[in-house]
């Protein structure tokens, strides 16, 4: 079951911080919700140091992270 991190709205570090707290529960895959660029680039570099893969969709100016372990 994918959990998802809704981070719209919130600036950084919230969305490193929440999907950082998902990642320690090990629910994966994890949905990441964002609305800035600036936290769409800090969660993938964040994922990407954990050793994780992740795929981002952007729809409008929104973006969601999917993030897995390999």
């Amino acid at each position: 079951m994918t959990h998802i991190v809704d981070a719209r709205g919130l600036s950084c570090p919230q969305p490193v911080i929440m999907t950082k707290q998902a990642f320690d529960q090990g629910q994966f895959p994890i949905e990441v919700r964002v609305d800035t660029i600036t936290s769409r680039e800090n969660v993938r570099r964040t994922a990407d140091r954990l050793g994780c893969k992740v795929e981002i969709h952007e729809e409008g100016e929104e973006y969601t992270l999917i993030i897995t372990k390999p």
